[in-house]
Order: structure tokens, then sequence, then C-alpha cells
């Protein structure tokens, strides 16, 4: 309901199974059922009064007239694309503004990085297949399964939810090659038995990222399935990331690599001092993939963006000589759940739904 209300959204494409939830939310942020349409890949036809979403759509004498817009280089740098929701360490969710230039930019920077030491063109990339299995709704599964994979010209397997029997079977049947994740994913790799009983011999790399993972996972995996692990660092506020291991690195250390291409970055101690080589700082982070700011609230903007106009990051980070990058820390603390950002609020709001949960969870802390 609160996304609903605070977005200003004018029509929602809902899938079926959420069809139910999304019907209680709009009822409470009285958001008219009209605007609301299932939408699938195949026909449902109406649903408790929700229209398909094919309804909509134009003739085809009107399609074939239609155009893009196009947009300037300041229209491009300046028009939100995307309001991710990004969960900070107080209140509601803030809606994270991502330009098209965010997008497009951090998109060629990831792919750079990934490159890197295996640089070929596009006409060479040799044949690759990713899995697709994060949320589209977060900025990691929009930046890799949906941009990179067709900036690439990836083919790209959609889960529709995460199911580790389900994704070890699709990894052996459609010969997967790459998979960008996050670290709980890979202590299933690690420690469940039923990673033994199929064929991953297809997998060459796995990029990890939205959470800290440690070095000893790291290689762990590496070394059980015989590929390489590889580390980036980001946030929404940064569209996804803005350090990367370079794809063709076989890194043991732990590092979340070094920067992107066109960012800048620089770690500020609790004195507001740029920390040096193996000093603790504050990752402070300024280029063309950082965002506009959030949406509708000027005063949270303010407060991220220092007087240079870099972006405050609350992760704690340190750096060695050649420019690599370890998280240490984090400033301020935060609440994952699977490597996903859960708001204090939303968390409240689920426990006063579940009083007896949270009852049982308050006896336990008291024990």
């Amino acid at each position: 309901m609160y996304q609903i209300e605070n977005t200003t959204t004018k029509l929602i494409l809902v899938e079926p199974s959420l069809l139910p939830t999304l019907l209680k939310a709009a009822a409470k942020a009285k958001f008219p059922k009209n605007r609301i349409f299932v939408f699938s890949d195949k026909e449902t036809g109406t649903i408790d009064g929700v229209q398909d979403w094919r309804t909509f759509l134009p003739s085809s004498s009107k399609a074939d007239s239609w155009h893009w817009d196009t947009m300037t280089a300041e229209e491009s740098r300046s028009t939100v694309a995307a309001l991710n929701y990004s969960s900070g360490t107080t209140g509601l969710p803030k809606g994270v503004m991502i330009s098209h230039q965010n997008i497009i930019a951090n998109c060629e920077q990831s792919i750079f990085m990934r490159d890197l030491e295996q640089p070929y063109q596009a006409s060479s990339r040799p044949e690759e297949r990713w899995l697709g299995f994060l949320p589209l709704y977060h900025a990691y599964g929009q930046l890799w399964s949906i941009v990179a994979a067709a900036r690439t010209l990836s083919p790209c397997y959609f889960m529709r939810s995460f199911n580790y029997i389900q994704f070890l079977e699709n990894i052996q049947n459609h010969r997967i090659t790459h998979i960008q994740t996050a670290p709980p994913v890979l202590v299933m790799l690690a420690k469940r038995p039923e990673t033994a009983d199929y064929n991953l011999s297809s997998l060459q790399n796995i990029l990890c990222g939205a959470a800290p993972l440690s070095k000893e996972l790291q290689n762990e995996v590496s070394a059980k399935c015989d590929l390489k692990v590889v580390q980036t660092w980001g946030m929404t506020e940064v569209t996804c990331s803005s350090l990367h291991v370079p794809g063709g690195r076989d890194d043991r250390s732990g590092s979340v690599g070094f920067i992107d291409p066109n960012a800048s970055m620089k770690l500020v101690d609790d004195e507001g001092n740029e920390a040096g080589v193996g000093g603790r700082g504050e990752i402070h982070v300024k280029g063309p993939n950082v965002c506009l700011g959030y949406w509708r609230n000027e005063k949270a903007t303010r407060e991220t963006f220092d007087e240079d106009g870099f972006l405050r990051t609350g992760d704690v980070a340190v750096r060695d000589e050649n420019g690599w990058f370890w998280i240490v820390d984090r400033k301020k603390e935060l609440i994952k759940v699977k490597g996903f950002q859960v708001a204090p609020a939303e968390l409240e709001a689920l426990l006063l739904e579940h009083e007896h949960v949270a009852d049982a969870a308050v006896c336990a802390l008291q024990v």
C-alpha cells in the first residue's frame, strides 16, 4: 500500500498469483481497480474483475506507427527510469530515483569490469547462458537479468521463484555458464548434499554481491564446483554496483575488487578525514551510476550526499596500495534477509500482524 501511494502510480501490472495480495493493498490505498491489469505470458481473461493486460493494447496499425521518444543527453541524465525502494535504518523504504543514464552507465561499467581480463568484441563473445532467479524488483536482478543480458545478447532463463532443486536442475538442463547471486545461494552450493546429485560442469563463473561474503565460503565453492567466484559491491543508490573483481580473475582474498570506470571513491574516517592505504573509512562514491536522490524526500537526499556530491554509503571498507577494497563493517545497522534489506517499519508491521510470534520472540530474547 505504501509504495502504491508513494509512487503516485497510474497503472499496475500484476502476476496472477499475486493478484489477491495486490487487491488488498489497492483497496487500502483506494487505488482504482480498473487501473490494474493481470500480466502473464498466457491470456488469463478477467480475474476477480481485473482484465488481462492485452485489453489495452492498440490496434496493429497504431502499433506500427508508434515510435520511442528520443532523449537528449540531459534528458537521459535527469529523467527517472525506475524507482527502486531502499530500506534504511529508520522509517519506511525510500524510493531511489534511477535515471536512464544511471542504468546505461552501470550496465557498461559492469560489463567492462566483467570482461577486463578477457576482452573481446561483442561479435566474438563466447556463447553464454544465464539463469535469472534474482527478484526483478531489486536492482541486482534488473541490471543483470534484464539489461546486461540484453546488452551482451546472452540467453537468460528465468525462474518464477527460487527453489534450490529446480535451480540445480536448470543449471544442469540448460547448461548455464554464468550466474549472479547473493551469499545464501553459495551457502547452499557449499553445504547442501543435493549439490552433488547434479552436473554443474557447465558453470564457469559466479558473481556474488548484495551482502558480505567470507573468503572461506567463496573459496569453498570455487574448489567444490571448479569455477571462479568473484565479488562485487553495490547498493540500490548506485543503480547496482561500483566495485568489481574482474570477471576473469581467480581471486581468493575476499576482496570486492576495485572501482568501476568513470567513478570516484574515497574512504572517510570518523573524524571526517580521508583514510589512506590500510585505513578504515566509510565509502563515499560519485559517478554516472549514482542515483538522482530519493523520490519526494529532499531531506533524505541532502543527508545522503556530502558537500562534494559524493554519496555516503554507510559501508566501511579498507583498500590496499593496488586499489583493491575489502568491506569490513557497516557504519549504521541494517536488517537484511537473504541479502535484501528489510525496513524496520516493515518488520514492526509484520510483528504487529503476528503478535503471538512477536511475543514468542521477545520471550526467547529474554531467556
